[in-house]
């Protein structure tokens, strides 16, 4: 970890910025998967599935497969899955709105009304990490929304196994098809539709830099993405009498995700660094996954700053994925902070409980994106339709409004809509002779 000492403002935005890689060449790898899946459909599916995943098979999951694979996972796990399922789905389902309604003058009225997306897919990496908690935190808010279909691909291995807690979540949590197909090739598959997995209105999930591509290429091309979201991120804001073993945890938890993760300390204390090192050292080498966290360790930075005001306004510059405030006033520290993905409260709020169990989503912006996008919501599955009725009154009332602003725009077809409804809703005023209008 590197440590930089009280460095100046202007040096922030070197400090903030990410581990930078040929974005170019793997953007032009992705640009001709893509293609080649747009052009070739299963056919392309199957040679990328062989070729990066070593699988030759079956892309679709069989209900059957499914059912064999979820029987075999324990008890605990499965008790573990399902307490977990239920805080999400509690604090997703606290989401809901009402719609809205509202005469916004005597005749004029004006509404909303979410409907859900009919068809989503969401992606759920494998790789070194099998992480079935994807399947939840996208396919419970999604069921929770109304979609009709829930498409998942995720990689499989050589022999088409995909993890058994994988198989479960989704059969548990509402997901309607399952495809052997990672990488790229999934998101392209999703995206465009192949002969066997169908065309989804809005592309969910994390990945590698390659999944990223693939979904910022699609969503140039017009198909939603929940978020561009790429290599995982924590920033730890944290004072002098924070626990150094905690901090350290803390940090090792995002490291492993992997080699590409970054993790920054930001503190007012000089010692905290020192005994956070020593931390790090000491729990490292207890971690399966040791090497991994320690390549993105050599990406990561200890920044001293002269206050723990001042470590909120570098936090805020950062914009973290993840955000844990271990100092005297967490809470207080923690209002301050207008740029983050999902922020933890305090010294047992660690970011683990925000991955699994707490009930809020994992899926959220890096890089940087969290000072303009949110995490995935409830509301991330859903569209608000606005709607009007406007009743005679109404138009009699608003319709010199509309021609002027229309007229003013050089309109003129616009302003023609409203005159002839004018002068109609005059004529049946007249012939009314004073009866009661019609009601909105």
């Amino acid at each position: 970890m590197n440590v930089f000492i009280h460095p100046e403002r202007t040096k922030w935005k070197d400090l903030v910025a990410r581990p930078e890689d040929d974005a170019s060449a793997i953007l032009e790898k992705v640009r001709e998967i893509v293609g080649e899946v747009r052009r070739s459909g299963d056919e392309a599916l199957t040679r990328f599935t062989k070729r990066f995943d070593a699988y030759e098979g079956s892309l679709r999951v069989s209900e059957e497969d499914m059912r064999a694979a979820s029987n075999s996972v324990s008890l605990e796990l499965q008790d573990a899955i399902v307490a977990a399922g239920k805080n999400i789905e509690r604090f997703h389902a606290a989401q809901r709105t009402d719609d809205i309604k509202i005469e916004t003058q005597p005749g004029v009225l004006c509404g909303t009304r979410k409907v859900p997306l009919e068809k989503v897919g969401i992606y759920v990496p494998g790789g070194t990490a099998p992480l079935f908690s994807t399947v939840m935190m996208l396919s419970i808010p999604a069921r929770l929304a109304g979609c009709r279909e829930i498409v998942m691909c995720t990689p499989p291995g050589a022999d088409g196994t995909i993890h058994e807690a994988i198989f479960f979540c989704a059969a548990q949590f509402g997901v309607t098809s399952v495809f052997r197909v990672g990488g790229a090739q999934a998101i392209a598959a999703m995206a465009y539709g192949t002969e066997t997995i169908p065309k989804v209105d809005k592309i969910f999930g994390p990945g590698n830099r390659y999944v990223t591509a693939a979904k910022m290429l699609a969503a140039a091309d017009g198909v939603p993405i929940d978020m561009p979201a790429g290599p995982s991120e924590v920033a730890v804001i944290a004072d002098a009498e924070a626990d150094p073993e905690f901090v350290a945890a803390d940090l090792l938890a995002q490291a492993e995700h992997g080699t590409d993760s970054q993790v920054i300390l930001i503190t007012d204390s000089k010692e905290l660094v020192s005994s956070v090192r020593e931390e790090i050292d000491r729990q490292l080498v207890n971690l399966p996954r040791r090497e991994i966290a320690a390549t993105a360790l050599g990406n990561s930075r200890a920044v001293v700053l002269e206050s723990v005001n001042a470590a909120v306004d570098f936090a805020n510059q950062y914009a973290p994925e993840h955000l844990i405030v271990l100092t005297r006033d967490s809470e207080s520290v923690s209002r301050q902070i207008t740029n983050a993905g999902s922020i933890f409260i305090g010294e047992y709020s660690c970011e683990s409980a925000g991955d699994y169990a707490s009930g809020t989503n994992h899926t959220l912006p890096t890089n940087g994106f969290a000072r303009s996008y949110s995490g995935v919501s409830l509301d991330s599955f859903q569209k608000q339709i606005t709607y009007q009725k406007i009743s005679r009154k109404g138009i009699l009332s608003l319709g010199p409004v509309i021609e002027t602003l229309a007229e003013a725009e050089s309109l003129a077809a616009h302003k023609h809509a409203v005159t002839v409804r004018m002068r109609a809703a005059e004529i049946s005023s007249r012939a009314m002779a004073g009866g009661n209008d019609d009601s909105v």
